[in-house]
C-alpha cells in the first residue's frame, strides 16, 4: 500500500500548498508501514522523530497508569493525521502510546524534513498551526463535557456525532471495540453497556450486537438537551 501520485498527497491539508519539488521530497522520506491488531507504533516517551498518515484501519492514543489502567485519549480513522505536532518539539518525546486496533496501514515522515520544507511554505506552516488551534479547542470542549456532563450526556453525544447533517435516522455500526469507545469517553465498561441499554429501553436507540439503530434522532438530540442522562451519573 502506498499513495502512488502527488494529486493523492495533496488531498492531505499538510501537503497541499506544497510544489511539485516539495512533495518529491516529502515522498522520498515516506516509509509504508503495516501493523497487526494490537502493534505499538510508538511508545509513550519514545523520540518523536516522525509522524503519521493512517490509511486503513484504527489506531488509538493511550496512555496508562501505573495500575496498569488504560486512558484512550483519540482513536485515529482512517485519512486522519497525528503527531505532526510534534515537528516543532523534535527534542522531546512522544506523549502518549500509539496502538493498532486491528489491522492497520500507515504512512511514516520524517518531521525533520518536513520542518525543512515548512520554511519555505508560510501556508503550510499556517495550515498546521490552524489544524493545531481545531485540536487545541476540541480538547477544551471534551475537559469540559468530561468533568461537567455525565456518563449519559457523554455517550449520546458520541452517538450524535457519528450521524451526517440532516438524517433524521441513522445506523452506526462500532468498528472498534465497545471497551476503547468506553475508555475514550471516560467511561467504565460496565457504565457503558448499562447505559445503552437504558437508552435501549427507553427506546432512544435499538442495540443489535455491535450495530446502533437511531430511528429518531431529533428526538434523542431533544432528551441530551433536557437531561444528563437516564442514570443522572456524574461519575464513571
Amino acid at each position: 500500500m502506498q499513495l502512488q501520485s502527488n494529486r493523492e498527497l495533496r488531498q492531505i491539508y499538510l501537503f497541499a500548498d506544497l510544489n511539485e519539488q516539495q512533495l518529491e521530497q516529502v515522498k522520498k522520506d515516506m516509509r509504508v508501514i503495516q501493523l497487526g491488531a494490537g502493534d505499538f507504533l510508538f511508545k509513550h516517551g519514545e523520540s518523536s522523530k516522525r509522524f503519521f498518515l493512517l490509511k486503513e484501519g484504527h489506531v488509538k492514543l493511550l496512555r496508562s497508569s501505573l495500575g496498569g489502567d488504560e486512558k484512550v485519549f483519540e482513536v485515529i480513522s482512517p485519512g486522519q493525521t497525528f503527531a505532526e505536532a510534534m515537528i516543532f518539539t523534535p527534542d522531546s518525546g512522544y506523549p502518549v502510546t500509539s496502538q493498532a486496533i486491528n489491522k492497520c496501514s500507515l504512512l511514516s515522515f520524517e518531521s525533520k524534513a518536513f520542518t525543512d520544507i515548512l520554511r519555505e511554505s508560510p501556508d503550510t506552516c499556517f495550515k498546521l498551526m490552524a489544524h493545531m488551534s481545531q485540536r487545541l479547542h476540541m480538547w477544551i470542549n471534551e475537559i469540559d463535557q468530561l468533568t461537567l456532563q455525565s456518563a449519559t450526556y457523554r455517550l449520546i453525544n458520541y452517538l450524535l456525532y457519528q450521524v451526517p447533517d440532516g438524517k433524521n435516522s441513522y445506523k452506526i455500526e462500532f468498528l472498534i471495540p465497545k471497551h476503547v469507545i468506553a475508555s475514550r469517553l471516560s467511561i467504565q465498561p460496565e457504565t457503558f453497556s448499562r447505559i445503552l441499554n437504558s437508552l435501549n429501553k427507553a427506546a432512544l436507540i435499538r442495540v443489535d450486537a455491535r450495530t446502533i439503530y437511531i430511528d429518531n434522532v431529533d428526538r434523542l438530540h431533544l432528551y441530551s438537551l433536557g437531561n444528563t442522562g437516564l442514570n443522572n451519573q456524574k461519575k464513571c
